[in-house]
């Protein structure tokens, strides 16, 4: 005698196994810190600048003439290759132009990018990069040093302006040349940081267009690079219009960077990102090549014999 599961039966048993998985999937950020190699792929961004994964990533070189790679305990100097160039030759263009003389790097992506575990929600598809504001000392940083050499904001100690003690042009020069490049979409800065550069901007000021101001973002600039040839599944990010953007300035000041309201809502935290939240091509990018599979394995939680609804049978 065949046994034969009501339809409400099995629609509740499939959900319940559903709801399970879903709850059982281990974060995406766990899977791509364990890959400690870059998928051996074409050079491919997929997805969104905040929700997406990286192959055939290039590592930045730990030291260069004109820069140093900071917190190297991180493995987080990866990057689409055109970002690696980009940088390298960021940093040997200031220090030509005598802007500084060295550049200090900071977090890029990691090696098939992904959500990070923590420090960024960003920096996923490898077009993404952190610029410290802070020249590179004169005596070069051990790796020890680098993981412990202090962030430094440029703000007023407790204001939300530019401390002129420690700015001076050269950081102005520093971001324009970045603003400059054409591969460059947008550069985050603190408003208090963008203000400044609309105050002493003289001449063209087409390049404050890719300059927005961002919380955060003051002893450290964002620079993110437009999707490029050969990544069809990168998702662009919008436009920054037209205009220099510095009219745009008081909401930051008035409204964003004033403390919440007695009433307001408490922060609720979005839930971390799986696997199947990202693009459907990053479950291959974590699997490719030495690294990926036995991290997927290691990390995936065994949900043992879990009964399955039989199959309505056929007349």
């Amino acid at each position: 005698m065949v046994s034969v599961w009501p339809r409400a039966v099995v629609l509740g048993c499939a959900l319940s196994l559903a709801a399970f998985s879903a709850a059982a999937e281990p974060a995406a950020k766990a899977l791509f810190e364990a890959a400690r190699s870059p998928a051996p792929l074409p050079p491919q961004s997929f997805g969104f600048y905040s929700k997406g994964c990286l192959a055939g990533a290039e590592q930045l070189p730990a030291d260069g003439e004109a820069w140093q790679a900071m917190r190297l305990s991180r493995d987080r100097r990866w990057g689409h290759p055109v970002m690696v160039s980009f940088l390298k030759g960021f940093a040997t263009e200031a220090r030509r132009r005598g802007i500084w003389s060295g550049v200090l790097f900071g977090d890029v992506s990691m090696a098939r990018g992904g959500p990070m575990p923590f420090g960024h929600s960003s920096h996923q598809i490898g077009l993404d990069a952190d610029i410290w504001l802070r020249p590179m000392p004169r005596e070069r940083l051990s790796p020890e040093q680098r993981e412990e050499y202090p962030f430094r904001s440029v703000l007023k100690e407790g204001a939300l302006t530019v401390d002129d003690r420690i700015w001076d042009d050269s950081y102005r020069d520093l971001i324009q040349l970045a603003a400059s490049d054409t591969k460059v979409q947008r550069i985050l800065v603190h408003p208090g940081i963008k203000k400044k550069l609309c105050e002493t901007t003289r001449g063209d000021r087409r390049w404050l267009n890719k300059v927005r101001p961002y919380y955060g973002h003051d002893s450290h600039f964002h620079v993110r690079l437009f999707c490029q040839p050969g990544s069809p599944n990168c998702e662009p990010q919008r436009s920054t219009g037209g205009g220099d953007g510095c009219g745009d300035l008081d909401w930051w000041f008035d409204v964003a960077l004033q403390p919440p309201p007695p009433n307001a809502k408490p922060y609720k935290p979005k839930p971390d990102l799986t696997l199947s939240d990202l693009p459907r091509a990053c479950e291959r990018v974590l699997t490719a090549g030495p690294g990926g599979a036995p991290a997927i394995a290691a990390l995936t939680p065994d949900i043992g014999d879990i009964p399955v609804p039989r199959p309505r049978p056929g007349r």
